[in-house]
């Protein structure tokens, strides 16, 4: 989940043990990170190597064995870096190098006009986790000042929400008709405006009528930092497109009777969600073959609609 700049600073610090100050080329530490000098070609070598050393802030969590997209935010003293790329390294452990290395796009949150969440980008990277344990991540923006973010993630033998491969829950989420009443839409949707448009339909019935789906579990009035209201707008923007072309859509609440002092409700807790928001893409077999957790951008969206649309 997402939380104002201040927290996930705060967050972010916390993951990385050596803490979460800046660091110059000589390892000199303006904070809580030590001056030992570290092994030529780790990570921690690398991550020294920047003129900033600062903490990735996490938007993901839930990973299991194989490719994970990740998602964070760098900032830096107090302010976000948003290049459009970064360059990634991952390693098993800081005095270890990295095996492999790939890129991470920055990502826009939302849709023009709509709803804002607390940062307006994020970067999105797949990061290949070949067996369970702590993974670190180092992030270097590409352009603008010489920042190093350093992270981890812990993989599990599996992830707690359905991965890719793994079939759809056939959840019989609640409908409604056109011309349902006000108080019926209250009680199934927390978006502001309603869109009845992904009311339409439960998961069972689009995965018996072996039709393409994205589900999207979000609470636009509840979620703590404004991020399921964008999720849910560019789900809406999206399904404008293909939802004539047979793709169904669904949005589905978060708590019981949209009560947050009730828990989650049954649907939710059928999926095993352990975060919200969460978006998931489902060919026509039941499948899932794009998982989203937290904010994702239409692109992101298009693009895993594209390989399962009719």
């Amino acid at each position: 989940m997402y939380r104002p700049v201040a927290a996930l600073i705060s967050f972010g610090c916390a993951l990385v043990l050596a803490g979460c100050g800046s660091s110059d080329k000589s390892g000199e530490s303006s904070s809580t990170t030590t001056t030992t000098a570290a092994p030529p070609g780790t990570l921690e070598a690398l991550w020294r190597d920047g003129d900033e050393s600062v903490a990735v802030v996490p938007g993901t969590s839930d990973y299991g064995i194989g490719a994970n997209r990740v998602s964070f935010l760098i900032v830096d003293k107090e302010s976000l870096v948003e290049e459009p790329t970064a360059r990634i390294w991952v390693a098993r452990g800081l005095k270890q190098k990295p095996f492999a290395e790939t890129t991470a796009t920055l990502e826009p949150i939302g849709i023009p006009g709509g709803a804002k969440a607390d940062a307006q980008n994020i970067y999105v990277a797949t990061v290949t986790t070949p067996t369970p344990g702590k993974y670190w991540i180092l992030a270097q923006p590409i352009g603008g000042k010489n920042v190093r973010a350093l992270g981890n993630l812990v993989v599990r033998k599996q992830a707690a929400a359905p991965e890719l491969g793994d079939r759809a829950i056939p959840s019989r989420n609640p409908t409604l008709e056109p011309n349902a009443p006000v108080k019926s839409v209250r009680a199934a949707t927390t978006a502001e405006p309603p869109d009845l448009n992904l009311l339409r339909t439960t998961v069972a019935a689009s995965m018996a009528a072996k039709r393409p789906f994205v589900v999207s579990f979000a609470t636009p009035l509840f979620c703590q930092t404004k991020t399921c209201g964008p999720v849910v707008q560019v789900v809406q923007s999206v399904a404008k497109k293909w939802q004539s072309k047979g793709v169904d859509f669904i949005h589905i609440e978060i708590f019981r009777d949209n009560d947050p002092s009730k828990g989650t409700n049954r649907w939710v807790d059928e999926w095993k969600l352990p975060t919200e928001p969460f978006t998931f893409v489902v060919d026509r077999t039941g499948v899932v073959r794009a998982r989203f957790e937290g904010a994702f951008s239409p692109a992101e969206l298009e693009a895993a609609i594209q390989k399962v649309a009719p």
